[in-house]
């Protein structure tokens, strides 16, 4: 799977489907996003589109600084060792508004997915 910019938007809530094979597991994908006021987060949720089974639930959204900070890493067990892939969040321009993703600027930032990221 290539490494692929998630089309967001800047509605407090969004589902995204898409087609995807991270790591050679083709699924189609549901990508919910929600902004919860009371964290002041972006959250994550990735389940399949067809059996409505839910992957990883609520992940938030942390931007990369410096180091890669691979958000589905925690999900490598799933699918026999293969996981979801990898996934980061990072700035889209030089000096985004606050330095995760917040209520109003989802798009000062890029969400990745793709195959997992190995270190080389």
């Amino acid at each position: 799977m290539e490494y692929t910019i998630l089309p967001v938007g800047a509605a407090p809530y969004q589902t995204i489907t898409l087609p995807v094979s991270p790591n050679n597991h083709s699924f189609l994908s549901r990508l919910s996003l929600r902004y919860l006021p009371a964290p002041g987060r972006w959250f994550l949720t990735i389940s399949d589109a067809v059996s409505g089974a839910v992957y990883a639930n609520h992940i938030p959204l942390v931007c990369s600084y410096g180091e890669i900070n691979d958000l589905l890493a925690p999900f490598a067990y799933l699918f026999q060792g293969s996981g979801l892939g990898s996934l980061f969040v990072l700035k889209a321009v030089e000096a985004p508004s606050s330095p995760d993703p917040g209520e109003n600027n989802l798009s000062e930032f890029y969400i990745i997915w793709g195959d997992s990221w190995k270190n080389s």
